[in-house]
């Protein structure tokens, strides 16, 4: 990893670095945009795409931007808040999944071959759950530095685009408890149908999130929230997310937990997601808000509600057919067409 990242060995080394973030180049941005004005197209007339070829561009320093190589990193977790009644399904469906994803059969693994990314998962503390947040910070310090760790060294070198997605069987409700101490509403705004649930599960997921919230009452550091009533998973897609930043990688983030998970990080600091796209706005409930809050505008819209990083790797497409217009066009003297007088 570059000098300026290390693995951060106590949470005031990891503020820091949330702290001093690397900016966006725009001598790169200047460059792309003098090249897009002379490519044979009327100025602006590809809209959005013109914007997520020179935000690749920004990110990765350069004015030739890629998209060759894309990994789709599906973090996985369990969560002690499953004992709180706030899922139907039994966490052991998380590492059942675990299993359907390394051998090909699910969602994510059809989307991944069809977007030509390579696909990995990574099982977050071996999957042992978290604490039950109701009465205890779900991680304690060491545990959820060595979370942010695992992410941070997922990331590996040569890549072009990250895709973060997650899995874990209960965590909507550590992304909903995280968004609430983040930016208020109590449990009844940011609490969904999760995996299944009814209108009477909602009210009681919604419940058991105030009641977590009243228990850690006083928390305003939004690392410190993350810790505790966050996830094994959603720290570690934090870190994943905070380490593309430093080694010049945009990130597309997937649905509600994604990006309840790099929140924290869009909170301390104004430009914190500015390297990221939100890849789709999810059907759950309270993405549409969290997505507000962050001023982040998704890419697509398909009402889809799995995670697994489905969204994040539908819109692999976008990126690539953005960056391949701006490095692939031919300008008005190469195409021998007469520019506007």
């Amino acid at each position: 990893m570059p000098s300026r990242l290390s693995i951060p060995q106590d949470m005031a080394a990891l503020r820091a670095l949330c702290r001093d973030l690397p900016a966006a180049d725009m001598a790169a941005d200047a460059a792309m945009t003098r090249h897009d004005s002379q490519l044979t197209k009327p100025p602006g007339s590809l809209g959005r795409l013109e914007d997520l070829a020179r935000w690749a561009g920004q990110w990765q320093r350069t004015d030739r931007p890629r998209a060759e190589r894309v990994d789709i990193i599906v973090f996985a977790g369990n969560h002690g808040v499953t004992a709180q009644g706030v899922t139907p399904w039994p966490s052991d469906v998380t590492r059942q999944m675990v299993e359907n994803f390394r051998t090909g059969g699910a969602a994510i693994n059809q989307i991944a071959r069809v977007a030509g990314a390579r696909l990995r998962v990574v099982e977050v503390e071996d999957l042992r759950p978290t604490a039950d947040f109701t009465h205890a910070p779900a991680m304690d310090e060491a545990t959820f530095l060595r979370a942010i760790a695992t992410g941070m060294r997922a990331l590996q070198p040569g890549t072009d685009l990250l895709c973060v997605g997650e899995m874990g069987i209960g965590n909507t409700t550590p992304a909903a408890a995280t968004c609430a101490a983040l930016f208020g509403g109590g449990g009844a705004r940011w609490a969904g149908r999760g995996t299944g649930l009814d209108a009477a599960g909602v009210r009681h997921k919604a419940a058991v999130i105030d009641r977590a919230l009243a228990h850690h009452a006083g928390m305003r550091d939004p690392l410190e929230i993350l810790r505790h009533v966050g996830g094994h998973e959603l720290a570690a897609i934090f870190g994943a997310v905070l380490a593309a930043r430093y080694r010049d990688v945009p990130v597309l983030v997937d649905g509600f937990i994604c990006t309840a998970a790099v929140a924290p990080l869009g909170v301390m600091a104004p430009d914190g997601l500015a390297h990221t796209r939100l890849a789709h706005c999810s059907a759950e409930g309270g993405h549409a808000h969290l997505a507000a809050e962050l001023g982040l505008n998704p890419l697509l819209e398909l009402g889809l509600r799995l995670g697994e990083g489905s969204g994040a790797g539908l819109a692999v497409g976008l990126v690539r057919a953005a960056v391949a217009c701006l490095c692939g066009m031919a300008t008005f003297a190469q195409a021998q067409v007469s520019g506007r007088e």
